[in-house]
């Protein structure tokens, strides 16, 4: 069969149906079953993705975290499908249209994540999401491919019928979660999250339109549980990651506050964009909006790594000395450094590293807060109130897998765990302090 390969920046997409196929490390050959999934992967809003870390600045503790979310979301996209067979095996009904738009929502997902999206998300970004962008991107696709995502982005939004197919975008154990923690695992890795995918997505099924597992899926449900909570105090929520995603965040605020008093940084136009206007969820939802969501959409898609790295390299030699020491220690990987524990910091100690930080750095009290600051992290393994996992009986009865499960202890899973975490120079000693 002849594959007609089409240019990104020319459309309408192709017409020729295609089998596509793409070779993953993690799965080995992706298919691509349907046409319009082939014309979004070729699109240039999905192409940025290539130039998305999946992990971030996590390659700064685990050096094979290179991985990005374009990956990501075709592993996800595989994962569907495989999901799709297994439901219909077992007489589920997806129409081929349904699988379409699902497949569509899973490979779509990640599309409004930005460079290091989180550290975006509360530095130049205020209070809007990837999710927030992705409806966008979705919506303005669907323009181009003439109506083509219209149950797409019901699916997405959770507002089509069938509400099983919502969970599998978007639940416990929904195939953006499976992938990225196989995915996560392989890649960094760290075995701790390695899961039986295939034997959980055979053990799929649908009671009263609700995703559930099969009784004899219960063991790998357990495993999945306890290989997602230390997946994060492992990887995610790692420490010496939080100091890197922490020490970006303080770049990017300062490059900021810098651009709002008029001062000129380096950096692309659509970085500059975000730089020296306050955008905001009001400023772009709200009732009253002050910027446009095309131009949003605009300068959000043109916004990757290459961004964010390009501009901390030049800022590195700029004459302000918090940009530029910030911006050094980031390339260095010389990493503030981070201690976590379960109380708030006493806030004589914070006195005490300001103090020592203005005599290191000879730089203005009100800009220790840079070098020196804490921050609350939180995570959970198991939420019963947001699609809880239930288990399916032989005799049709269902049970919440906190009930069926006799080793999990799921009211500590389901506990959301905070910690405090202090950053500050490693040069700065704390005295008599484990």
């Amino acid at each position: 069969m002849k594959i007609v390969l089409n240019n990104p920046y020319l459309y309408p997409p192709v017409k020729e149906l295609i089998n596509k196929i793409i070779n993953d490390p993690v799965y080995g050959f992706i298919h691509i079953p349907f046409q319009v999934l082939f014309d979004l992967i070729e699109h240039p809003y999905f192409q940025r993705l290539r130039r998305i870390r999946q992990l971030g600045l996590t390659h700064l503790v685990y050096p094979g975290a290179q991985h990005t979310r374009f990956q990501h979301s075709l592993g996800a996209l595989h994962l569907m499908n495989k999901a799709i067979a297994v439901l219909r095996g077992k007489g589920i009904n997806i129409s081929e249209k349904e699988a379409e738009a699902v497949s569509v929502v899973i490979l779509l997902h990640d599309i409004g994540h930005g460079p290091f999206s989180h550290t975006l998300e509360h530095s130049i970004v205020e209070g809007i999401n990837h999710e927030d962008l992705s409806i966008l991107f979705m919506e303005q696709l669907n323009k181009e491919f003439g109506g083509k995502l219209d149950l797409a982005i019901k699916i997405f939004k959770d507002q089509y019928e069938k509400k099983f197919l919502y969970q599998l975008v978007s639940g416990q154990l929904d195939m953006d979660r499976l992938d990225y923690l196989r995915r996560d695992s392989f890649f960094t890795g760290v075995t701790e999250g390695t899961i039986g995918l295939d034997r959980i997505i055979e053990m799929l099924n649908v009671k009263n339109d609700r995703l559930v597992v099969d009784e004899k899926g219960i063991y790998s449900i357990e495993k999945f549980l306890i290989a997602r909570r230390l997946m994060y105090w492992q990887v995610y929520l790692h420490k010496t990651v939080l100091s890197a995603e922490l020490l970006l965040m303080k770049v990017l605020k300062r490059a900021k506050e810098m651009a709002s008093e008029g001062v000129s940084l380096f950096a692309s136009s659509a970085m500059n964009y975000f730089l020296e206007q306050n955008i905001n969820y009001n400023s772009v939802f709200g009732k009253k909006p002050i910027h446009r969501k095309d131009d949003l959409l605009k300068n959000f898609a043109y916004l990757d790594d290459n961004d964010i790295l390009t501009s901390v390299k030049i800022w590195a030699e700029e004459n302000d000395i918090v940009l530029s020491l910030l911006c050094k220690r980031l390339l260095n990987r010389n990493l503030f450094r981070a201690k976590l524990q379960k109380e708030e910091f006493d806030v004589k100690l914070l006195d005490s590293l300001n103090k020592k930080v203005i005599d290191e750095y000879k730089i203005p009290i009100d800009k220790t807060s840079y070098f020196v600051f804490t921050e609350m992290v939180s995570n959970y393994a198991y939420d019963p109130d947001d699609h809880s996992i239930q288990i399916l009986y032989k005799d049709g009865s269902l049970s919440d897998i906190s009930e069926a499960s006799d080793i999990l202890n799921t009211s500590v899973l389901s506990k959301t765990v905070k910690k405090y975490c202090l950053c500050y120079p490693k040069e700065i000693e704390i005295l008599n302090y484990k």
